[in-house]
């Protein structure tokens, strides 16, 4: 037991460093690091790959769910809806300030729609910018709000960690974000009052002297994306079938990746009738579509791996003895106030894949639901998302703002962590996180 705890804790040490280092592909490291783990614990290569078979299995709904997901939300970026949408909302904002900061939260959490990080920083930014230089409101502002709405719009299952949660639960990724609607919806409002009191507090410090907005279109618009741009009455029915796709997710009729492959289908159909455009398209997007469903599988084989060599139950006995136990049923609570700070530390990957399987499993024996969990652990997790040094969306972002990590980090880390400690309460009093 104690040879099998303490392999355990070097594999999770192990994946956690070969994640932050990122000198291997997070597919290899999920899945060969628990292989090798099993063999020095002298499990035969048949158990190993039994043990594989059995985890991945469990992931397989999520990971079809990523592919069509990924694939229609970019074939719906290509139509150029995104870019209407925000024009529309740019022009209507005008030289208000607290109009434009909410303005900034409203995109921020449309384009986050799809999931991708990049894609959101990459249209929220580079339309709001030209509007808080000319209005002389600090871009720490921009920074900020378009990482808080990133946050919790990131609890779709399609957004990464949901799913990632889901995986070691053993669950389907809709089925747990159903119970995360209401949070979100708390967590939506309240970044719409941080966007209230961020401009009150730009207005404070002298923002709002420019004189109205000019919205200018991305000018150096690439031709290629430019040919794909459909007409407006294409745009309003992209608008309804997105509307209905996400409602039909709300509703839990029928299983997600269904209902996004049927969306799909219909998205190509109308706006890119010949086949070779379809074909372009799809190939255009499948990259992205098909690393995060690989990862996913990998984690599965990961996941399998824990529960058939039993390293962790060894590993939550080895942190039971250490751990008082009046403190052991609040752990969910406790790694829900640190689920912040931890994900500025460690990488998504590493956070879901290496921390929470173990805590779950420590939970469960002080009579913890693993569910409760993980739904404490992905509430403020999300939060830290854009101004983690380990995710790349950040880099991107004050890039294109030119601003210090530091000063982003500063500025943008105490409404982060509010919103995040605040979304933790309000589960406890709805009842979804249990104490």
């Amino acid at each position: 037991m104690i040879m099998t705890a303490a392999i355990g804790f070097l594999m999770i040490i192990a994946i956690v460093v070969l994640l932050l280092k990122g000198k291997m592909s997070p597919i290899v490291v999920l899945a060969v690091v628990p292989a090798i783990a099993a063999l020095i614990l002298r499990f035969s290569p048949v158990e190993i790959m039994g043990f594989i078979a059995d985890g991945i299995k469990t992931t397989t709904s999520n990971g079809i769910l990523f592919i069509f997901s990924v694939i229609y939300f970019g074939v719906l970026a290509d139509t150029g809806l995104f870019d209407v949408i925000v024009g529309w909302l740019v022009k209507k904002a005008g030289n208000n300030v607290i109009a434009v900061t909410v303005v900034t939260a409203v995109i921020a959490t449309i384009a986050h729609l799809d999931g991708t990080t990049a894609v959101t920083v990459l249209i929220t930014i580079p339309s709001m910018y030209p509007v808080y230089k000319k209005m002389k409101i600090d871009p720490r502002i921009l920074l900020c709000l378009t990482g808080a709405c990133m946050g919790v719009m990131n609890l779709l299952p399609w957004g990464g960690p949901t799913a990632r949660a889901a995986t070691v639960l053993a669950m389907d990724a809709t089925e747990l974000w159903h119970m995360l609607i209401p949070l979100q919806v708390v967590g939506l409002m309240m970044n719409i009052i941080l966007a209230v009191l961020l401009g009150m507090l730009a207005i404070k410090h002298g923002a709002g002297a420019g004189k109205g907005v000019e919205v200018e279109s991305d000018e150096k618009e690439k031709k290629e994306a430019a040919d794909l741009r459909k007409s407006n009455a294409y745009l309003i029915f992209n608008f309804l079938l997105t509307v209905g796709v996400i409602a039909l997710l709300s509703t839990g009729i029928g299983k997600s990746y269904v209902i996004f492959m049927l969306g799909l289908c219909i998205l190509l159909a109308v706006n890119y009738p010949d086949q070779k455009l379809q074909d372009k398209l799809i190939k255009k997007h499948a990259p992205a579509a098909l690393i995060i469903s690989a990862t996913l599988f990998a984690a599965g084989a990961m996941v399998g791996v824990f529960d058939g060599t039993g390293m962790l139950e060894a590993m939550a006995g080895a942190i039971m003895a250490i751990i008082p136990a009046a403190l052991g049923k609040y752990i969910h609570i406790i790694f829900g106030i640190l689920a912040l700070p931890l994900g500025l530390c460690v990488g998504t990957d590493a956070y879901f894949y290496g921390i929470m399987p173990l805590v779950m499993q420590v939970g469960e024996t002080y009579g913890v639901a693993s569910l409760n969990t993980a739904l404490t652990m992905l509430i403020g997790k999300n939060l830290a998302l854009m101004v983690s040094p380990l995710v790349p969306a950040t880099y991107l972002a004050i890039g294109l703002t030119g601003t210090e990590l530091k000063d982003h980090m500063k500025f943008s880390i105490p409404p982060y962590y509010l919103v995040s400690l605040m979304m933790l309460l309000f589960g406890v009093i709805l009842g979804i996180v249990t104490i």
